[in-house]
């Protein structure tokens, strides 16, 4: 059976909203981390099959394709193409799965896959604000068969991030304590090194910026996002800056030009859930992943689980029986950031260094998506 592999996986570190990163072109950012892939693998870009890069909100500087601008403006070859993958917060993952998939039917050898995202210069649903001028007032409205089949209910990650925490009986106190755990994971991470091998620094930006002092006290004092819930913004992911990028490559493309792999793809897949939930989806796609690759969670070492909200992870975690010792180890997305098109290949860096450091087998990464999809990637150390 052939096999794909993961050669090298690199990333920015994460700004903050108006942070070291706000101010740079999209597509140089994007540029930046395939600049990167290609000198730390010494591969001759000419030999790259495809880049498949994951961007949400695609207008403005994030228009027009950003995988082969990016490709472009680090002033590789014409002749490699490109293209751009919107999987809302999975599209960079989404660019991995669609390049193991393309190595696997045997259609490509090298694949550049990752991700790019400014939310400084283009806030989050811009695109929607973009739609309303044209008279979309959300991208359901005005759907016939939308609104047979779900009605005219409001459809938000916060009411399905409330949704979920009222379901699995998630407490305000528990997503605060993981908020909290979030931070103090990702400082001890940032003071320890370990993000060091998987970052490329980028001007003044050397160092993930999200993390701050907080405390279950200062998160006490925060008003609900909606009357009566339990959300607020300590619980909630970051706007960020961001790109990330990694290398895949069959078996022949390893031993053709020399390649020593880090990793290999055990399993991808992607599933649905309730839309109107929106977020829950990881947990039926990690059943399901565990299921068809043969394993338990019992099997998996490390999990990264984007945090998108703290109730994604608290219900996936009761769901699922993980061990919440090997779950976001490092941090998440709460205190590291998220950006959204780049976050899939970040956490895939994250993942894989980590697997490393502790010598662990197998690692498992989910994220839940706008639409109420997930995808699960179950890598293996090498």
């Amino acid at each position: 059976m052939s096999e794909v592999y993961i050669v090298d996986a690199i990333r920015t570190p994460i700004g903050k909203r108006g942070g070291a990163l706000s101010a740079v072109h999209p597509i140089d950012l994007g540029a930046h981390v395939v600049k990167a892939i290609v000198e730390r693998t010494g591969i001759d870009p000419a030999d790259v099959d495809d880049v498949i890069f994951g961007c949400v909100d695609a207008i403005g500087g994030q228009a027009g394709n950003i995988a082969r601008m990016a490709w472009l403006a680090a002033g590789y070859p014409q002749h490699v193409p490109g293209v751009t993958v919107d999987r809302q917060c999975g599209s960079s993952q989404q660019a991995v799965h669609f390049g193991a998939q393309a190595i696997l039917s045997g259609t490509a050898d090298l694949i550049v896959a990752g991700g790019v995202q400014n939310m400084s210069q283009i806030p989050i649903s811009a695109a929607m604000i973009v739609g309303q001028q044209y008279g979309f007032e959300t991208p359901t409205s005005g759907s016939v068969g939308w609104t047979e089949r779900y009605g005219n209910q409001e459809v938000s990650q916060f009411k399905g991030a409330e949704m979920i925490a009222e379901k699995w009986d998630v407490s305000r106190d528990d997503l605060e304590k993981w908020a909290l755990q979030s931070h103090e994971r990702a400082k001890a991470a940032i003071a320890a090194g370990r993000f060091d091998n998987e970052i490329v620094t980028m001007g003044d930006a050397t160092v993930d910026e999200g993390p701050r002092d907080t405390s279950l006290e200062k998160m006490a004092t925060l008003k609900v996002l909606v009357e009566d819930g339990r959300m607020t913004a300590a619980v909630a992911s970051q706007i960020s800056d961001g790109a990330s990028a990694l290398l895949l490559a069959s078996e022949e493309a390893v031993k053709k030009h020399g390649l020593k792999p880090r990793a290999r793809i055990h399993h991808l897949s992607a599933r649905g859930d309730d839309p109107i939930f929106m977020l829950s989806a990881p947990i039926p796609a990690t059943q399901y992943a565990l299921e068809k690759a043969g394993l338990t969670i019992e099997d998996i070492d490390l999990v990264e689980i984007n945090e998108a909200f703290a109730p994604v992870v608290l219900a996936w975690i009761k769901e699922i029986g993980a061990d919440p010792a090997k779950v976001n180890v490092n941090g998440g997305a709460i205190a590291l950031g998220h950006p959204l098109g780049a976050t899939g290949t970040k956490l895939m860096a994250t993942l894989l260094n980590e697997l490393e450091r502790t010598g662990g087998r197998y690692g498992l990464l989910t994220i839940c998506e706008g639409g109420g999809t997930a995808n699960v990637t179950i890598i293996e150390r090498l």
